[in-house]
């Protein structure tokens, strides 16, 4: 994977310029798209145009190849315009990384090629906490049963992950299938405070076919050392998708404050921008933010090198890249938290109004920072500095 975020088989494309540019065009019509809660399709069509969902793929299968730090970057970036298109942006290299460490060399080769070459947009039916998919065995036939809770980017996808428990034996099971297969059925029910345009809601498995190979493995989930970095990619989308909120937060509190914040009448001075209070509650948010980023950085890194492993990863080095990641995950989640708490106590009262839409970054924040509980990421962290005790690998850590 190259390292820099210019592709080096198409010179003229840079990674990060195009995240940008389609982070602008989401920021104009990110608070409206929060308000009616909808399938961005339009937006999400921007996003398969551009290319960008084939940037995990390796070159060889016809993808950008880009390193996982790089990648992240472009993650935080959308969602620093849109945090809901920035997460299920993120999520879909979190299926094609799911492919690729708990499928067969094969089966990932075949699904990413194709992924690449017609431009398939992934979605989530995973859900580990939600038990109630079944895959039954009629016969010669596989047949999926049940319904699954916070299927993040199902509407308008175009292949997804999905997990069941085996009948009889209780065995996870993922798998891979196309989003319209007959007996899927996909449900507009995600009425949540925040992340309002992710279509995270739910699914139903009509009796729905399932293929013996369509089933990932060997190694399957969890089924290796280097399989057990699937949580890892996943808890450092989160990680991205919550300092892209707080930046864009802190953007929007420095547009307000410069154009609409009217001065304290005892703060001595003309302007809102030159409040010492205000200057306090930026430079603070400021701080914060940029200590979160690096270490959100360094834990790419720490990533990619485990990545390049594969399967010589070791117990240790795989528990270690869980450290990195859980650091700035606690880290990242307090930032976005607090930044978008306090950029009220910059921009004052008038802030506040719905028209405003500020609220929004709050309420992104609050949503997915409760994705999985953070004390047990604390504990984790607590458990490694005091006892030199690495997470014990499951799809959350």
């Amino acid at each position: 994977m190259s390292a820099a975020s210019t592709i080096k088989n198409e010179p003229q494309v840079d990674v990060l310029s195009l995240s940008r540019d389609l982070a602008d065009e989401f920021r104009v019509s990110s608070l409206q798209r929060d308000r009616l809660g909808k399938t961005p399709k339009r937006e999400r069509d921007l996003i398969r145009q551009s290319g960008l969902l084939k940037l995990s793929i390796p070159r060889s299968w016809g993808g950008w190849g880009v390193d996982w730090p790089t990648l992240y970057q472009s993650i935080r970036i959308i969602s620093e315009g849109d945090s809901s298109l920035g997460h299920v942006y993120g999520f879909h290299h979190v299926l094609l990384a799911t492919c690729r460490l708990f499928g067969s060399e094969s089966q990932a080769q075949r699904l990413l090629s194709r992924t690449a070459a017609e431009n398939w947009f992934w979605g989530n039916t995973l859900n580990p906490m939600d038990k109630r998919l079944v895959l039954a065995r009629e016969g010669k036939e596989l047949r999926l049963r049940g319904k699954k809770s916070y299927g993040t980017g199902s509407i308008d996808s175009d292949f997804l992950i999905v997990s069941a428990l085996e009948e009889g034996t209780e065995k996870l099971v993922v798998a891979a299938i196309p989003t319209h297969r007959s007996g899927l059925l996909l449900h507009d029910d995600w009425s949540n405070m925040g992340q309002r345009a992710t279509d995270s809601g739910s699914a139903t498995f009509e009796n729905v076919l399932l293929e013996e190979d369509e089933i990932l493995g060997p190694p399957g989930p969890m089924g290796s050392v280097f399989a057990g970095l699937r949580p890892c990619v996943a808890q450092l989308v989160f990680v991205n998708v919550y300092l892209g909120i707080a930046q864009g937060a802190l953007a929007e509190a420095k547009k307000f404050t410069r154009e609409e914040t009217k001065p304290w009448p005892w703060s001595g001075v003309d302007q809102a921008t030159a409040d010492p209070y205000v200057l306090e509650h930026f430079g603070n948010s400021w701080a914060e933010l940029e200590g979160a980023v690096a270490v959100a950085d360094k834990a790419a890194h720490v990533l990619q090198k485990a990545f390049e492993k594969g399967d010589s990863l070791t117990p240790k080095e795989r528990g270690e890249t869980a450290v990195a990641i859980a650091t700035a995950k606690v880290l990242s989640s307090r930032a976005a938290l607090g930044i978008t708490s306090r950029i009220f106590e910059a921009t004052g009262a008038s802030a506040t109004s719905a028209k405003w839409g500020l609220d929004r970054f709050w309420r992104n924040a609050r949503t997915l920072t409760l994705h999985d509980r953070l004390d047990y990421k604390v504990r984790e962290l607590g458990d490694w500095a005091l006892n030199d005790k690495v997470p014990t690998p499951s799809l959350y850590s």
